[in-house]
């Protein structure tokens, strides 16, 4: 395996009833809060009020960004660092899923710096700091909660960029999974597919001699594949919703790389279309995600064979490694197909014209991915496949 070096800070808290423990861990921060958050769905569920409660047990004074997007926008992120700067805001409180979480990274950053955020995004100038930041997790998804990921969408630019940095890990999440049971079946599916596409980047590696790393990967997609069908039939399960929760937490907290650094191709290629068809991200992986598989699995198939036989019960008796592999990634796709994924980009009214402007924008930096390395006409060629 790849040397390597782990560092997680973030205060994971987790369990049902756990909401009420945040006016405990707000007292060792400033007073003057924003509390950023989504489309409204938190007032919704009844969220909101307890959060308010919460603050106010804390004796804060709050200030509010709501409306942060599914794909969340550069110019949200600067209303939030606009508010900070006038408000005096010295704490910030994400409520939401991750695309609330990734803003709140970006504004926390953004707040501690004089110049344009977007320079830091696009990784022009380094961050030096950033205001201290909680989270309370409402959707089971990206993992954001407790690594140090974000990704910001400029829409001005088509650009759909991920970055972080060691200012950017939480200092505490909360995991209380009553407040995922009120999750459309939709989003429920979304982010199943998103924490399962993030084990899979992660699978997909070139170091040799990593037994444990693969089994942690097996182990957590097996985990979320015997549980997700049972949830989506019956979505106000707590202890349903508390596997599928955790699981999405452990997906993207560094674990599972820990000595073996994963592929990320298949998330360039996404994030390169929904920079312009501004699509779920989940969505665009559910597509996007088998027909890269199929086009590497000539890089190791052996690799392939393994997760096909270990993850999905494929018979290896007989059978070339590469079949067998191809018959592991048609199961996978059959299974997201079950649960209510998309299967195709037209299903977002996607066309053939808009191809090559995908192309161009994921291959902008030249040759990516880790495990496959491709270029404009591999990624061309996937879009294709995919439409």
């Amino acid at each position: 395996m790849d040397a390597f070096t782990f560092y997680n800070p973030t205060k994971l808290i987790f369990g049902q009833g756990k909401t009420e423990s945040l006016a405990d861990e707000l007292v060792v921060y400033d007073r003057n809060v924003l509390l950023v958050y989504g489309g409204g769905s938190i007032k919704n569920n009844g969220l909101y009020d307890k959060v308010r409660q919460q603050l106010e047990y804390a004796g804060c004074n709050v200030t509010e960004l709501a409306g942060v997007e599914p794909n969340p926008r550069l110019t949200t992120v600067q209303k939030g660092i606009d508010l900070c700067k006038e408000h005096a805001i010295g704490f910030i409180l994400a409520v939401g899923g991750g695309s609330v979480i990734d803003a709140t990274k970006a504004i926390a950053v953004g707040a501690r710096y004089d110049g344009d955020i977007w320079d830091i995004i696009t990784k022009k100038e380094l961050a030096e700091d950033a205001l201290p930041f909680g989270t309370i997790l409402t959707l089971a998804a990206t993992g954001s909660e407790m690594n140090s990921g974000s990704v910001i969408t400029n829409w001005e630019t088509h650009q759909k960029i991920g970055w972080g940095c060691i200012f950017t890990f939480p200092n505490f999440s909360i995991l209380d999974p009553e407040n995922t049971v009120s999750v459309p079946k939709d989003q429920t599916v979304y982010g199943i597919v998103d924490m399962m596409t993030h084990v899979l980047e992660a699978y997909f590696h070139p170091a040799e001699n990593t037994p444990l790393q693969d089994r942690i990967c097996e182990s957590i997609l097996t985990t979320v594949i015997e549980a997700a069908p049972d949830l989506l039939d019956n979505l106000d399960d707590v202890d349903l919703r508390e596997t599928i929760l955790y699981s999405g937490t452990m997906a993207l907290n560094g674990i599972t790389q820990m000595g073996a650094r994963g592929d990320w191709g298949s998330h360039n290629l996404e994030h390169a279309v929904s920079a312009v068809s501004d699509i779920p991200h989940a969505g665009g992986l559910a597509i996007l995600f088998p027909h890269w598989m199929r086009h590497s699995v000539d890089v190791n198939p052996e690799r392939g064979a393994q997760l096909a036989q270990r993850v999905f019960g494929v018979d290896r008796s007989g059978k070339e490694d590469r079949d067998v592999a191809l018959e592991g990634i048609n199961k996978l796709a059959s299974f997201w197909t079950a649960l209510g994924a998309p299967t195709t980009l037209s299903e977002y009214n996607i066309t053939e014209d808009q191809l090559d402007e995908m192309a161009d924008i994921a291959s902008a930096n030249g040759i990516f991915g880790n495990y496959h390395k491709i270029g404009r006409p591999e990624a061309l060629e996937i879009l294709k496949q995919a439409l």
